[in-house]
């Protein structure tokens, strides 16, 4: 390990580039003037001018035990918030029923077929997300709801891994470990984990070792941990071919795999297309890509200037970009590594959905990695500028980016485990929440709202109630406090009839805002 103060200043020649050992050394393209552009001599350069503050490197211990430490907490603070959450019977929305099961149907071997989303219908002509039949064997050893929200607690918690390990080697032990801690704490990662589970949960991990892997230069391993992403969901595509174009860009000189970059963006944006293009047309009930309808691509196209006013015409879209800049320490514009977070921000600003434009949800998840990333390496090109001024700020841009992080947690939902009489009291009904899941028989079929449908799915066959064309079901649940009604029906019986003609229904259960019909035989 080396020794000496933990900042050390380096003094170069007059026409050199202050360098450190994490920066490649400049290539031959660096240093040769464009074409019909006659060559200057070099500036005089003063050593004041050409300090540059770089960490001494840790080893051995040091190296890894900052990161895994931090990675270790972050997995028990989101497992913790999960368990919590779970034991008070909040469900933010329907999508932990519906990837539960999912995970339930790949476990059986069986097709994709999600039933809360409408009988019969094919999940993968919703989203392209083949790489979610992973979850199969971890659901057939836990067969629970809650197991894909530790499960994606955990690919978080890896990805934590991944960035500290790197900001370590960037910043030195300290500054690099506070880094972790701030990513583990970004409003991305906690808002997806309050949001339960979605399938970035795999692209988070995948994306932030790939960026590390295009940070060090070793572009084959960050091609293969990057390239998977078009099958964790289709706008990722798009997302993989302007990493490879950033991959081409950085790998252009001196590399030995110069077109990678090139092949990866084909690779991307081919299955960006395809899989938007034809196969989920293909595998979806109406023919369609559904959510590309949400995008006035005609309008955009016939009126270009909203390309641009589209993405700043909402004050919530203007914060989610502030604060996206914020936790990059600023010094995340410098690099064009924050360009793969583009195709991100683009289709959630361009939609017609206004719950994408904010910072909270699952939204800007696959944000976080690329914004640390972005930190470290502008830290990185910073040092090399012969601006004084820039190198010495490049010494305090990790601390911005972790205050920034720090003064987010109070609005985010991890705050709550702050607060003994929020998360952690127990639901005011939980007893009647428990007994009229207890009134639903293993196997029966169910139509229901979103309230508890994520403790259902598991052992019965669950339907959503505001489907049309759903078989008449054995029971129908309403939840009038949390089941997204306005306003809930007031007798669930007359509704179910309503709903099923020519089937009878009773009411079994009707206390706490809980409202259970079974049907009649005959």
């Amino acid at each position: 390990m080396a020794h000496g103060p933990p900042w050390h200043d380096a003094r170069v020649a007059d026409d050199e580039v202050a360098l450190d050992e994490h920066t490649p050394p400049p290539t031959d393209a660096d240093q040769v003037p464009p074409a019909g552009r006659p060559e200057r001599p070099a500036a005089p350069v003063s050593a004041r001018e050409t300090i540059t503050l770089a960490p001494t490197t840790p080893t051995g211990t040091a190296a890894w035990c900052g990161p895994a430490v931090v990675a270790v907490l972050a997995a028990a603070t989101y497992v913790v918030f999960s368990l919590l959450q779970w034991r008070r019977f909040e469900v933010p929305s329907w999508d932990l029923g519906i990837f539960t099961q999912l995970a339930r149907r790949y476990a059986a071997l069986d097709a994709p077929v999600v039933t809360i989303k409408g009988d019969g219908y094919n999940l993968l002509g919703d989203h392209f997300h083949p790489l979610l039949v992973a979850l199969g064997p971890v659901y057939a050893l836990s067969p629970h709801a809650l197991t894909l929200l530790i499960a994606q607690d955990l690919l978080f918690a890896a990805s934590v891994y991944a960035v500290a390990r790197h900001a370590v080697r960037v910043l030195g032990a300290l500054q690099g470990t506070l880094v972790g801690a701030a990513y583990a704490v970004s409003f991305g990662i906690v808002g997806a984990v309050a949001a339960q589970f979605h399938e970035i949960a795999f692209a988070v991990p995948l994306l932030a070792i790939a960026l590390v892997a295009l940070l060090r230069g070793r572009w084959l391993a960050a091609a293969l941990w990057v390239a998977p992403l078009v099958f964790v969901k289709e706008d990722l595509g798009l997302t993989v071919a302007v990493f490879g174009l950033v991959m081409w860009w950085r790998a252009r000189h001196g590399s030995d795999r110069p077109r990678l970059g090139l092949w990866l963006a084909g690779w991307g944006f081919g299955w960006g297309v395809l899989s938007t293009a034809v196969l989920i047309p293909l595998l979806s009930t109406r023919d369609q890509w559904d959510y590309g309808s949400r995008i006035d691509f005609a309008g955009i196209a016939t009126h270009s200037w909203t390309a641009v006013t589209l993405l700043v015409d909402d004050g919530r879209k203007v914060l989610t970009l502030l604060v996206l800049l914020g936790i990059t320490g600023l010094i995340g514009a410098r690099s064009p590594v924050l360009l793969i977070a583009v195709p991100t921000i683009v289709w959630r600003f361009w939609a017609d959905n206004d719950s994408y434009y904010g910072f909270t949800w699952h939204y800007s998840a696959v944000l976080m990695p690329i914004a640390f990333a972005a930190l470290l390496d502008g830290v990185l090109l910073a040092r090399r500028s012969p601006r004084e001024w820039l190198r010495r700020y490049s010494m305090a841009a990790a601390a911005v980016a972790v205050a920034v992080a720090v003064l987010m947690v109070p609005r985010l939902d991890i705050a709550r485990l702050g607060r003994p009489a929020d998360l952690w009291a127990h639901s005011t009904r939980e007893a009647e929440s428990r007994a009229v899941l207890a009134a639903i028989p293993d196997d029966a079929s169910v139509e229901t709202d979103i309230g508890l449908m994520s403790y259902l799915v598991d052992r019965t066959d669950v339907f959503y109630v505001g489907n049309e064309g759903n078989p008449a079901p054995d029971f129908l649940l309403i939840d009038a406090y949390n089941g997204g009604w306005n306003p809930a029906p007031v007798d669930a019986a007359a509704y179910a009839q309503e709903r099923h003609p020519g089937s009878t229904y009773t009411l079994v259960y009707d206390a706490g805002g809980y409202q259970l019909a079974q049907r009649v035989a005959g």
